[in-house]
């Protein structure tokens, strides 16, 4: 096993990832998209994540490695490998499949409630994430783009404001819009360059939800990365 980790800025790495790879010995590498490093050949890694980004899909012309970076999650989704995608990770996905990405009504920014879809609280890695006793989940989010669902996709989380939050591919693929991945300090980081958000909420939600939030995102991985 290998896991290829894509990060689109250099701020925006695998977080808590980082931390079970170190703690199940599971061999990684990353590779900064956004600095010019060219990603390897799929035959060299099982598993393919990646990361988020405070780019859009639709600004390639700007950011002319998303094209580079779509070929690569092509590419690993056709010779069989897992792929998750985050946030901006997700969209790629789901562009790579055909979906249409665009601008959303609003920013999502802080910690919100997802729907857990009847599909997703049947999928073995999704019903991870839910808190007990609901059909929700607690996740982080950081957006203001979405997508359409991709054709052969199952929607796995929905929000009133966003109907596609999550969708799984083949049962190997997975987008997750929101963010599995955070720390309160990767949070106070974040919020150090969004102007205008309430700091003090987002920073005392964090520390409220953190603890389950990764113990759930903990038991996703278990079932991911094997």
């Amino acid at each position: 096993m290998h896991v290829l980790i894509v990060k689109n800025v250099p701020t925006e790495g695998p977080g808590t990832m980082a931390d079970h790879f170190f703690a199940r010995g599971i061999p990684s590498s990353a590779v900064e998209m956004s600095l010019g490093e060219a990603p390897p050949a799929p035959d060299t890694f099982t598993h393919l994540v990646v990361m988020g980004g405070p780019m859009a899909v639709y600004e390639m012309q700007l950011y002319p490695y998303l094209a580079r970076e779509a070929r690569l999650i092509e590419l690993a989704i056709k010779a069989g490998k897992k792929v998750l995608g985050v946030c901006l990770g997700a969209q790629m996905i789901a562009h790579v499949l055909g979906g249409r990405v665009y601008a959303g009504p609003q920013k999502e920014i802080g910690w919100y409630d997802v729907a857990i879809t009847h599909e997703g609280m049947q999928d073995p890695l999704m019903k991870e994430l839910v808190v007990p006793g609901s059909a929700t989940a607690q996740v982080l989010q950081w957006h203001g783009d979405t997508f359409d669902l991709p054709g052969g996709a199952v929607r796995l989380a929905s929000s009133g404001l966003y109907s596609n939050q999550a969708f799984s591919y083949q049962d190997r693929v997975y987008a997750l819009q929101f963010h599995i991945e955070v720390t309160p300090a990767i949070v106070a980081e974040w919020l150090a360059h969004e102007p205008g958000i309430d700091f003090a909420t987002v920073r005392r939600d964090s520390e409220r939800i953190y603890s389950a939030y990764r113990e759930r995102a903990t038991k996703f991985y278990d079932l991911f990365f094997r």
